[in-house]
């Protein structure tokens, strides 16, 4: 199986890029809420170390959003619970889709937690600042100082785009963007 991580900006279109492989997406964004809609575990080990800020189950985001933005350390203090719970998520995304010829991984923090191996191909998203600052905003979780506090913990883009084996310039227009695919599907595939 060929696994393929999607790196890239917040907001540059790493997971509209993700679903034009027309493959098995693991989506880390997806399954964090998932954890925080059904995990009693996550909500427990949150709530005792925020207590100030988790209050009800499912975790409501807006309480973790208020945590973060009170302090920079409780983002830390949430990673640590929260992304052993995507990965264990991931291993068992990867067994039931082992026998796939190509999965994707739409994960941030893919190489910040050595999720990645050697073997793995990674594609870099690149998207023109003005359109990802237009997409941000429409988003209605969009929280200026959140977004910043998430990219001090993200290694710096250039080293992510330095890492990558292939580059997409991403114009949201799906399809110039499975033109591109194809062609790297096809190197890839040889």
């Amino acid at each position: 199986m060929i696994k393929i991580g999607i790196l890239g900006d917040i907001g540059s279109g790493k997971s509209f890029v993700a679903k034009q492989f027309c493959c098995p997406v693991f989506d880390a964004d997806k399954e964090v809420n998932k954890i925080y809609k059904k995990n009693k575990f996550c909500f427990k080990s949150l709530k005792n170390k925020l207590p100030k800020f988790i209050k009800s189950y499912p975790i409501n985001k807006i309480e973790i959003s208020r945590a973060i933005l009170s302090n920079n350390k409780n983002l830390s203090k949430i990673v640590k619970i929260v992304h052993p719970l995507v990965k264990k998520e991931m291993r068992k995304f990867l067994k039931k889709n082992n026998k796939k010829k190509m999965v994707i991984l739409d994960i941030p923090l893919l190489i910040e937690n050595k999720l990645n191996k050697n073997k793995d191909i990674l594609i870099y998203v690149e998207a023109n600042k003005k359109d990802i600052q237009k997409r941000l905003i429409k988003r209605k979780s969009y929280n200026k100082k959140l977004v910043e506090n998430f990219k001090k913990i993200q290694c710096p883009l250039i080293k992510k785009k330095r890492l990558s084996n292939y580059i997409i310039k991403n114009n949201f227009k799906s399809s110039t963007i499975k033109k591109k695919i194809d062609i790297i599907k096809k190197k890839i595939l040889k």
